[in-house]
């Protein structure tokens, strides 16, 4: 593979966020394509915790098993990732007690590893520094390994520390003197190639890219209870309220969340809430509220191991049965996902639309890896999805409103939608099952009626919404795959990565999951004699779904399980 690949390790509250932003940024800006994730455990501090970037001169959209060179901060970071170097890597660390650590000399010997020392925390000391610096007297060395000139990387730490100067001042001479290392004899330098042109593109999380979204489609309200790997999209809008005006609410549980983003879409505030799956459990009961009434709503669910508490900051994608059948009762819902940082920023603009076009309820799906990992992105378009409200507006229109059109019968189950006092016409919402103007009932046949109007949606949604897309060939690949969510990724990298060895490749991506389109799922088996499901869940839910379906039977199902993101070796393999 044409990647250079590398990762720092360390504890949590070591700074590997900072170093790693500061080591993708400053890769970027030299003309490289990278992505960038890290993994660590619940914990504020301590725990073994890394952060990966692997960068090329070509496309790179996922990570992979092994590193070319591993930075060690301490030793639980050491004991837990060393074994991640390739053999012949590269080891650079800054532990003092290193020749104590007889696992670690065992490993190095086994892997044939290169090991660089520095006594990072006596060169940080000696400027006026502490233990966090160490992390900067490695970096600097590790830039000199890269063979890279050490002003690209001491524009970026003072651009980033700008506002301290002092400790910048510290910073900067922490990383000189890690790119002198003058404590080692011999250092290895790769020769990389570089990009002539820097690409067009932006370096952003799916996360920040949902929030960006969320902005960009009119949200006015943003409600959460913070639950990872969710909790950045409140952190980013929160961020930004004093320049958009959006109202932040922070609920105290995961119910109250959820009703309060019910209650402000009822009453005209296009609003958003985002959780994990426990806290979407909860949630469950506002859907159905929600879907009686007709009520639009969104719910962006970030994907994380379960069941319970499960791992809280890793990786899965084994909510999609939950999606599609949590809530009591019957009633037409969307599930969608979003796999990159652009599918992100449009994905959560057309939730927002169909939720409120369809008077329909819109679960989002992403998961950590989408949430978290920084990658290349083309720049965000302004103004391309027109926001669709679907509310009657027209002066003269609500005027002539009576309270039966609210939930009046319709050919397609859509019926007149307007904000509360916009018109004389008043109508009731409320939980029990009613007829056009809200009133409750229990008669039979007025019961049957409105069921069945409601559900004429669900075929009126499923000829709206696209079919899943084919990547690389159409049809005749040696070996296909289907997937969904943050799959996307390594499945683009396995297609390239493929063709250079002679084997073609095809992938079919879902990012509508519900209600299911079979039309291209069909004729994707039917071209393609080989194919294999690839998700992160031990079931593969969403090949369940297309067995049943379809009837189409996969050849064998690459599934992923353990909290880890999907690997491109992994996946050539």
């Amino acid at each position: 593979m044409n990647r250079t690949r590398l990762k720092i390790v360390g504890s949590s509250g070591m700074g590997l966020l900072s170093v790693g932003d500061i080591l993708a940024k400053t890769l970027k800006n030299l003309g490289y394509y990278l992505n960038a994730d890290r993994e660590y455990p619940s914990l504020i501090k301590g725990g073994a915790s890394s952060y990966q970037i692997d960068f090329s001169t070509k496309p790179v959209h996922s990570l992979s098993s092994e590193v070319d060179i591993l930075i060690g901060l301490d030793e639980p970071g050491i004991n837990e990732y060393l074994r991640t170097t390739k053999k012949g890597g590269v080891f650079i660390l800054g532990h003092e007690r290193h020749h104590m650590m007889k696992g670690m000399l065992e490993t190095v010997k086994k892997r044939k590893l290169k090991k660089l020392y520095l006594p990072a925390r006596d060169i940080a000391y000696g400027f006026g520094g502490n233990d966090l610096m160490t992390n900067m007297v490695l970096l600097g060395l590790l830039w000199r390994v890269l063979g890279f000139e050490l002003k690209h990387l001491e524009a970026e730490v003072t651009d980033r520390f700008k506002t301290k100067p002092k400790l910048l001042k510290i910073d900067l001479e922490c990383l000189k003197a890690g790119y002198d290392g003058e404590e080692i004899d011999d250092i290895p330098q790769f020769d990389l190639p570089r990009n002539k042109k820097v690409p067009n593109k932006i370096l952003i999380n799916g996360n920040y890219s949902i929030a960006l979204g969320a902005i960009q489609a009119g949200v006015r309200t943003y409600y959460a209870y913070p639950m990872s790997p969710s909790s950045s999209i409140l952190s980013y809008i929160a961020h930004t309220y004093h320049e958009t005006g959006i109202v932040v609410k922070q609920a105290e549980d995961e119910i109250t969340a959820a009703q309060l983003t019910m209650g402000s879409m009822y009453a005209g505030s296009r609003a958003l809430v985002a959780t994990s799956g426990g806290g979407f459990d909860l949630m469950t009961e506002t859907v159905s509220c929600a879907a009686l009434t007709e009520t639009p709503l969104v719910i962006v669910v970030v994907q994380r191991p379960g069941p319970a508490t499960g791992l809280p900051t890793w990786t899965a994608q084994a909510d999609l049965n939950l999606a599609i059948h949590a809530a009591h009762g019957e009633f037409p819902r969307v599930v969608m996902s979003c796999s990159d940082p652009n599918s992100a920023y449009e994905q959560i603009q057309h939730a927002l639309n169909i939720a409120e076009k369809y008077q329909t309820q819109v679960i989002l799906l992403s998961d950590k890896t989408t949430a978290e990992a920084q990658a290349l992105a083309d720049p965000f378009e302004h103004k391309k999805i027109p926001i669709e409200r679907g509310l009657v507006t027209s002066k003269s229109e609500l005027e002539k409103l009576v309270p039966a059109d609210r939930f009046k019968i319709t050919k397609d189950g859509v019926s007149k939608r307007w904000l509360p006092g916009d018109s004389p016409a008043h109508y009731f919402a409320n939980g029990d099952e009613h007829w056009e103007d809200g009133t409750l009932t229990e008669d039979e046949e007025l019961t049957k009626i409105m069921m069945e109007k409601r559900m004429r949606k669900e075929k009126v949604i499923s000829k709206a919404i696209p079919e899943p897309e084919v990547y690389g060939p159409q049809k005749s690949a040696e070996i296909s795959f289907i997937g969904w969510g943050s799959t996307k990724n390594v499945m683009m990298d396995a297609i390239a990565e493929a063709k250079e060895f002679g084997i073609t490749v095809n992938y079919l991506h879902f990012e509508y999951l519900w209600p299911f389109k079979e039309k291209t799922v069909n004729k994707f088996f039917a071209e393609n004699k080989n194919v294999h499901a690839i998700e992160t869940s031990f079931k593969g839910q969403l090949s369940q779904l297309i067995e049943d379906k379809t009837k189409n039977n996969f050849k064998d199902k690459f599934l992923k399980y353990n909290g880890r993101s999907l690997f491109i070796d992994e996946v050539l393999e």
